[in-house]
């Protein structure tokens, strides 16, 4: 497929990898050791997780509302069922 690109879409910063990017390339064993490393590192486990990783099915309207309220509206939806807890306690449940 050699398509033209889109000239919009072009990148001077991050050119788009060609093979004579990929014959300058060299294997990871072929790094030095230090930079071996950097790319070995990883992210440790958080050492007090805050918050627990779910999947949730949720209606398309709650979803849309939150999400127009911009970043941070997996926060605000945390809060809002946080505020929902304390205004239903347990013994009310059912």
């Amino acid at each position: 497929m050699n398509r033209l690109p889109n000239p919009e879409m072009i990148d001077d910063e991050n050119p788009e990898l060609d093979d004579e990017w990929f014959k300058r390339a060299k294997r990871f064993d072929q790094l030095s050791p230090e930079l071996q490393a950097k790319l070995r590192a990883v992210r440790g486990p958080q050492k007090a997780p805050t918050k627990e990783r779910i999947t949730i099915r949720l209606s398309p309207e709650v979803l849309e509302r939150f999400r127009a309220t911009g970043p941070g509206w997996q926060t605000r939806m945390d809060a809002a069922l946080k505020e929902w807890i304390k205004d239903h306690p347990l013994d009310d449940a059912a």
